[in-house]
């Protein structure tokens, strides 16, 4: 399905419908109002939920329009609340990334326990770890291993406790969605960790 040329341009299109469109507006505007609301935990960490938007997001709208929206958040964000920091394009690529890694393993997929999982864990070992160091370490003062130290603690201290987070979610939204036609047939709910046939 991901080497489908079909996949792609369905996401893609949902650029030009004004439906998408207004959905992708609603997403950017709950992810960019949840960075007001994040916990700073260190120089350069935030406690935050809008993993939780960019989930569901990213399971509707797939990632050609997940890469724009990402992308768009970053800059709309800064421009609302920068934090007291210079514009880095390090950390649009991050946003772009987020979302559209959510969307490789949600978009017309059958959503499981273990793409939830799958889709978080490869968020936060290598969007926030292993790239949002490097861009702290390139923006701050203090080196590579000192900003990732402090991210893998963060993130794997958080990780189960957002997994849990997102099955939760996806749980409640899925009979919504579905009515919607904004996401394929799932299985029965709850959540199962495989699904039973991949559409």
């Amino acid at each position: 399905m991901l080497f489908s040329k079909e996949y792609w341009k369905s996401s893609a299109v949902k650029l030009k419908n004004t439906r998408y469109l207004t959905i992708i507006g609603l997403f950017i505007a709950c992810k960019v109002a949840a960075s007001f609301v994040s916990i700073r935990v260190s120089e350069n960490l935030y406690v935050s939920i809008s993993f939780l938007f960019t989930s569901v997001e990213g399971a509707i709208i797939g990632p050609v329009a997940s890469l724009v929206s990402g992308a768009v958040t970053d800059v709309v964000g800064y421009m609302i609340n920068s934090r007291g920091y210079s514009f880095f394009p390090g950390y649009t690529l991050s946003a772009m990334l987020g979302v559209t890694i959510y969307a490789l393993f949600l978009y017309r997929r059958k959503i499981t326990i273990l793409k939830l999982a799958l889709a978080k864990t490869i968020n936060n070992y290598c969007v926030n770890v292993a790239l949002g160091s490097l861009w702290s370490a390139m923006m701050m003062s203090k080196g590579y291993i000192f900003y990732a130290t402090q991210s893998l603690i963060k993130n794997s201290i958080l990780l189960p406790f957002e997994i849990i987070a997102l099955v939760a979610l996806f749980n409640m939204l899925i009979p919504t969605l579905q009515r919607q036609k904004l996401i394929i047939q799932q299985d029965p709910l709850p959540l199962k960790l495989f699904a039973k046939k991949e559409n």
